[in-house]
């Protein structure tokens, strides 16, 4: 069997993200070493460790794929098939022992995203997806919720690590949402984010200055669960740029609605 199937693609998502999810939980409650990337930006020894597994799994597996990764960079391959790691989504959690955080793992060819897995290592939840064959939670099928109206709806969201300097997009829009949604939270985990809309325990989600590894397992599962993922112009989803909006599908209409009036209100530019 071809090592580039969707199937077989999945399953090194899902068996990368379990090892490293394992790492990260055994260093939860241990001493960490913290540094800064930026203002307000960390990575800690977990995050490093997680990565160096991970990575050195995926190379064993598939030696001529490339890779993306948040700590370490791009290298290149001799397919046409890159992965998107994040092996420790929900840094800042992770350094206050708050126990919300995830692994995510994704692949992409020419055509998008065409498997990926998010798991939380805290509770052992396994989201994971190939393209056209559907998404599953620990081997449960996922499904986007039945809310159709911001009135019904519980909506998530994230602010950029940059916010203190560009403000107007996330706390704008936080503040459009936050006056017509039934409730609003924001927990410190994009991809986990997106896995949740997926599985429909939140409605929508909106985060802006997002990286390519923070959402590429997530949008596919959205995707596969029956949901929409766009930009907050409406534009087609691409994991090349930073601001996502994604929601069930009654109620992408209007979600989508709102944040275009947004943009055209303030006349705002998405970043990248």
């Amino acid at each position: 069997m071809s090592q580039d199937t969707p199937a077989t693609l999945r399953r090194t998502a899902e068996e990368g993200a379990r090892l490293a999810g394992r790492i990260l939980a055994d260093r939860f409650l241990g001493e960490r070493t913290i540094e800064y990337k930026g203002g307000i930006d960390l990575v800690t020894d977990a995050d490093r460790a997680s990565e160096e597994a991970l990575l050195a799994f995926i190379r064993e597996r598939h030696p001529t794929h490339a890779i993306l990764a948040e700590e370490s960079g791009a290298s290149e391959g001799t397919n046409h098939l890159r992965w998107l790691v994040d092996p420790l989504d929900g840094t800042t959690n992770y350094a206050h022992r708050v126990p919300h955080f995830c692994v995510s793992v994704a692949v992409e060819g020419p055509g998008g995203v065409l498997a990926g897995a998010v798991y939380d290592p805290m509770l052992d939840e396994l989201f994971s997806a190939a393209r056209g064959e559907g998404g599953t939670l620990n081997g449960r099928p996922l499904r986007a919720s039945n809310v159709a109206t911001l009135h019904e709806a519980l909506l998530c969201t994230g602010f950029p690590y940059d916010v203190r300097e560009r403000p107007e997009g996330p706390v704008g829009l936080f503040n459009r949402f936050i006056l017509r949604a039934q409730g609003m939270r924001r927990t410190g985990s994009a991809a986990m984010d997106l896995a949740y809309v997926a599985a429909g325990r939140f409605d929508g989600f909106f985060e802006f200055g997002l990286k390519p590894w923070d959402i590429a397992a997530g949008s596919l599962l959205v995707e596969e669960a029956g949901g929409v993922i766009r930009h907050v112009t409406g534009a087609p989803f691409s994991v090349l740029r930073g601001d996502v909006i994604a929601a069930a599908p009654a109620l992408a209409p209007e979600l989508l609605a709102e944040a275009k009036r947004f943009v055209d209100d303030l006349g705002w530019k998405p970043k990248g």
